[in-house]
């Protein structure tokens, strides 16, 4: 039993409190991470967010839920889509802004406004280009592939993917004010899921874009993400 500080000495309290804490970790119950992402487990619309978590050190759960199991969850979902971040009991959709709160919480946005339309519209046009690949591969009807086909490899990507290249050289190997931002980690977290949808490299050949997705994934907790993130086919 220890003795009541008021029937001890000066000298001894003083020791007492210079003595350094120790706490009991079997009697601290375990925190959940404050936030959770809720995806299919793929990398697609899901990784951008889980780039920005990994790189701010942000613990969360990364709750993947298979296709199969997808109807069950669908209607807890905002909208019936994902990806949905979970923060404090609020549920959160559109992967775009929720990217964009993340930026913040992690100090990836522009230092002003006009720095922030810069970086804003940079990850748009990435986003729009994701939009002209997946309408190629996602397209049942054979003829109507066809066709999208020759219009997303003769005039989109060409097109999209040398001036993101000349942005990219204007900007020191990044998409936008000359820095890291947050369009940098949408870009290149999102390559893996182009290049599927494409069936190609589709920045074999653009320099420039390989600098800013170096300069994403020689991040350390970046590294760290891809090396224990789940192996996935795409």
């Amino acid at each position: 039993m220890s003795m009541p500080l008021e029937l001890l000495s000066f000298e001894e309290v003083a020791e007492i409190k210079r003595s350094p804490k120790t706490i009991d970790i079997f009697s601290v119950p375990e925190m959940a991470p404050a936030y959770k992402l809720s995806y299919f487990n793929i990398t697609a619309l899901g990784e951008p967010i889980r780039f920005l978590l990994s790189y701010g050190g942000i613990e969360f759960e990364d709750c993947r839920i298979e296709h199969e199991n997808w109807p069950q969850h669908k209607p807890n979902m905002p909208f019936g889509q994902m990806p949905v971040l979970e923060h404090n009991g609020k549920k959160a959709h559109q992967s775009l802004a929720i990217c964009k709160y993340l930026a913040k919480q992690v100090k990836l946005v522009g230092n002003d406004d006009w720095e922030d339309l810069e970086i804003d519209a940079a990850a748009f046009t990435v986003n729009d280009l994701r939009q002209f690949i997946a309408r190629y591969h996602y397209e049942t009807d054979e003829k109507e592939k066809e066709k999208n086909k020759g219009i997303l490899f003769n005039e989109k990507l060409p097109y999209y993917l040398e001036r993101l290249d000349n942005i990219a050289k204007e900007n020191n190997g990044h998409l936008a004010v000359g820095r890291l931002t947050w369009a940098d980690l949408y870009f290149v977290s999102l390559l893996d899921y182009l290049n599927h949808m494409a069936q190609t490299d589709i920045i074999a050949n653009h320099h420039n874009l390989i600098a800013v997705k170096n300069n994403v994934l020689g991040l350390p907790t970046i590294k760290e993400w891809i090396e224990k993130r789940p192996k996935t086919s795409v």
